[in-house]
């Protein structure tokens, strides 16, 4: 299972890895598959700011509805060569649209899920802090 806070690291280099897939795997020149990653990069990273990746960040976006986003998204991915007609480029073009789509639906299903009630990444690093009670009975 993949922790909250490894799927973090995950969403941000794979939102970067998408703005840049039309450089790294050279179809700047297709319009429709070039628009699908960055826009699917931009998604990405937009709703991961807004994600409550760990309890009392007061973000609008549960970790759980993040995920759904995930597996949306990879699934829009991974069928966006059919849809907006690359398919029958070469592959450099429509392989990471689909690698890349499988890749983040596969992840949000073995990613460990945080109930309603449980806090997030606690106790991970650059998990949150120990709620100000706690805090002061330890120093006292």
């Amino acid at each position: 299972m993949i922790r909250p806070l490894a799927h973090r690291t995950i969403d941000y280099v794979v939102g970067v890895v998408l703005l840049l897939a039309p450089l790294l795997f050279v179809f700047w020149d297709i319009a429709s598959a070039t628009w699908v990653a960055i826009l699917s990069g931009l998604a990405l990273i937009i709703y991961s700011l807004f994600t409550s990746y760990t309890a009392g960040m007061n973000r609008a976006l549960g970790f759980n509805t993040h995920l759904t986003f995930d597996v949306i998204l990879g699934i829009f991915l991974a069928i966006s060569p059919w849809l907006f007609g690359f398919a029958g480029a070469t592959w450099n073009v429509w392989v990471p649209h689909l690698l890349v789509g499988l890749a983040l639906a596969v992840i949000s299903f073995v990613t460990e899920r945080v109930g309603a009630r449980e806090p997030g990444m606690a106790g991970q690093l650059g998990g949150e802090a120990p709620p100000e009670d706690e805090f002061r009975r330890r120093r006292t």
